[in-house]
């Protein structure tokens, strides 16, 4: 019966994240594939990518529950993301920043692994100051308006299939800096036949065409390599920060949901270790 339970709870575990996953792939400022690095999802769902012949065995519980859960978190979430960010942006992004910033230890932890060398210290902070940069530019300082039409949304879809592949790529920062975050959330929102059509095989077959090179990367040099990952997190989290408020009661309520968020995270990440070390779930 305990092994039974453990499933089940590693089961509605791996929904959760896949769908946490994947509404994080729509929020302005968060990273899919950020997500997929803190809930411990990112390097099986590369090595099934990658070698599939020698991964599936290893991982095919896995899929139902966070493929499931992602198309629950990337479409069925859209109007509900849309709905939240209407009614307050600030709150939704402080709630995603609270799941980051709850996994940060473990993150660390999981970083040196194989050892801390130089290299990896200079990884960790030349990635952290370009991504910063690159992002506080897109974010704000480029002014630059695209007319949504079928290759711009085949381009939305490059940039999610970028954001999962490549952790802190937030994808929907891009978007809102060319003027086409809303008309494609709307789009999924409304399950649009053009946005549907035009974005999902953009991100496909841009996740299959990445995945080997980010996992030959992760084989080669794997404390550079996740240092570098650590140090996009972290500077993908810092440039999403709200920095303007509507009142003391927007700022109690970021506050609440980023607790919520940390707390969450903390309790996934326990669950976790749980699993690992064969204990009561």
């Amino acid at each position: 019966m305990g092994g039974r339970q453990n499933r089940i709870i590693h089961w509605l575990r791996n929904l959760l994240c896949g769908a946490l996953i994947g509404a994080g792939a729509i929020l302005p400022g968060v990273s899919g594939g950020v997500l997929a690095v803190v809930f411990d999802i990112y390097r099986p769902f590369m090595e099934i990518l990658t070698h599939p012949k020698r991964a599936l065995p290893k991982y095919w519980r896995w899929l139902p529950p966070l493929g499931l859960g992602w198309c629950a978190g990337f479409m069925g979430f859209a109007r509900g993301i849309a709905a939240a960010i209407d009614f307050s942006s600030t709150v939704t992004t402080w709630l995603f920043i609270g799941l980051i910033v709850g996994t940060v230890p473990a993150l660390y932890r999981e970083a040196g692994k194989e050892g801390r060398s130089a290299a990896s210290w200079v990884s960790l902070f030349l990635c952290a100051g370009s991504v910063f940069a690159g992002l506080f530019y897109v974010s704000r300082t480029a002014c630059f308006s695209a007319e949504p039409n079928f290759w711009w949304y085949n381009f939305c879809g490059v940039l999610w299939g970028m954001g999962i592949v490549i952790p802190g790529m937030t994808s929907s920062s891009v978007m809102m800096a060319l003027d086409l975050y809303q008309p494609v959330l709307e789009g999924l929102a409304n399950l649009d036949f053009l946005v549907l059509s035009a974005s999902l095989p953009g991100l496909l077959l841009t996740v299959f065409l990445l995945a080997r090179l980010v996992t030959w990367c992760f084989r080669r040099w794997y404390s550079v390599a996740f240092h570098g990952i650590f140090g996009i997190v972290l500077a993908s989290t810092l440039v999403i920060i709200p920095t303007s408020y509507r009142g003391a009661g927007e700022i109690v309520l970021s506050a609440l949901c980023c607790a919520g968020g940390c707390a969450l995270a903390y309790f996934l990440a326990r669950l976790d270790q749980r699993m690992k070390a064969g204990g009561p779930a």
